[in-house]
């Protein structure tokens, strides 16, 4: 009896087999088990959710309004949480109106919203170096060609960022600038006013992604980029509630110009047609019903002492001639070892005295400085952090004796984007 033939299925996408997964999530699946500190992951301490405050939001709006909670609803959101939206960055310095919003699942979904809107295949998007590893993954998949703009402890430097719009040409800068997401690092008043300028002289997008700018633990707040007049009409304002309620809800929005956020709206409705009706009222309900902002603060300043923890432990964990950052807020800090150490080779030593970090390696658009490494203080309280140094110590010097020469690997896998 002959056995059929079958032809074979036609292939993924081109874009779907060239972007890779996520590190983060590769090394968060390898250290699950519970005995590993994990420094890896950017995840918030569950320990300080209000999981009361918000199952009582859920409760009142199932039995004040269970027909319009488990409705379908508008893409652009329910109209109530788009107002409280719009409240909370006006009495933060940026005039804002409840049509202005749309509200997302989760920002990560409005970085792949404004990437459908506004990237044809081959555009040209600069980021910061290093840079957010899912902003690189979502224009990657879009097919940009994705830059990095030169700069320093303050993030992109005006005058490279006019130079590289000038030539390149580019749709959009994509920036974090309160806390970055590797780094921790805040770019100043002055640098982000002359972000702004260059925006706005040379014909250029800016995404300005704010996840973590409410987590601060000292110093003065920054005003946003969108807050300046001149770039006022090309900038997109991204905020979430992932870091400062729960990132089990899904909740984000953009605020952006009337025609690119209608564009986003219809991109949105195709994606998912809205974000869950139940989680945006009982979001709503919290902001109307708790005290968000103490919230916050509370939690803030345990992260405060968490870096702080992290901060103390430092110097004896990495090897001499390390160099890290000291964040004023967020949940990062970035460190660099001696030009011999490679971190992604490292790491699968390091894991085995069950502690992890993030490989800097992966966060870069160009040529990646492969010494470095990104730290999360904010998951393990103070004492867990100072085993997890010791730990991280002693395999940074086990793995270094073993290697007499850390090579240097540009595999896909170390230079993959991701979320």
């Amino acid at each position: 009896m002959s056995v059929p033939t079958f032809a074979s299925v036609p292939p993924l996408a081109a874009r779907a087999r060239a972007v890779g997964g996520s590190p983060v999530r590769d090394i968060l699946a390898v250290t699950a088990r519970p005995e590993v500190i994990n420094f890896a992951g950017g995840l918030p301490a569950p320990e300080l959710f209000d999981a009361a405050g918000i199952a009582e939001a859920y409760r009142a709006v199932l039995e004040e309004m269970p027909a319009r909670a488990l409705q379908y609803s508008t893409t652009e959101g329910e109209p109530v949480l788009r107002a409280a939206l719009a409240e909370r960055m006006s009495v933060r310095g940026l005039a804002t109106d409840a049509d202005d919003v749309l509200v997302t699942t989760g920002s990560q979904q409005a970085l792949s919203l404004l990437a459908t809107a506004l990237i044809e295949p081959g555009d040209t998007v600069l980021v910061e170096s290093p840079c957010y590893l899912a902003a690189l993954q979502a224009f990657g998949f879009a097919g940009a060609r994705v830059v990095a703009v030169p700069g320093d402890q303050e993030g992109p430097d005006p005058a490279a960022l006019e130079e590289l719009v000038l030539r390149e040409r580019p749709k959009l800068l994509y920036t974090v600038p309160t806390f970055q997401n590797p780094t921790g690092r805040t770019m100043s008043a002055a640098r982000r006013a002359a972000v702004a300028s260059v925006a706005a002289r040379c014909g250029l997008w800016i995404v300005e992604d704010d996840p973590y700018g409410e987590l601060r633990f000292e110093g003065e707040r920054v005003p946003w980029i969108a807050a300046h007049e001149e770039a006022r009409d090309r900038v997109v304002l991204l905020g979430s509630f992932s870091k400062v309620m729960a990132p089990g809800l899904r909740l984000g929005w953009l605020r952006a110009p009337g025609e690119l956020r209608r564009a986003c709206a219809v991109a949105k409705q195709a994606a998912d047609l809205h974000t869950p009706t139940v989680n945006q009222l009982a979001a709503a309900r919290y902001l109307a019903d708790r005290d968000l902002d103490a919230h916050v603060r509370r939690v803030a300043g345990v992260y405060g002492e968490r870096r702080d923890a992290m901060l103390a432990g430092l110097g004896e964990a990495l090897p001499p001639g390390s160099t890290w950052t000291r964040p004023e807020g967020g949940m990062f800090l970035w460190a660099r070892l001696p030009s011999s150490y490679d971190t992604t080779a490292l790491l699968p030593q390091v894991v085995t005295r069950d502690v992890a970090y993030v490989p800097g390696a992966p966060f870069y658009a160009g040529e990646p400085d492969r010494s470095t490494l990104r730290l999360c203080f904010v998951t393990q309280t103070p004492v867990e952090i100072g085993e997890g140094l010791r730990r991280l110590g002693a395999g940074l010097r086990g793995g270094a004796q073993g290697s007499a020469v850390l090579t240097d690997r540009a595999s896909a896998g170390d230079r993959g984007l991701s979320g």
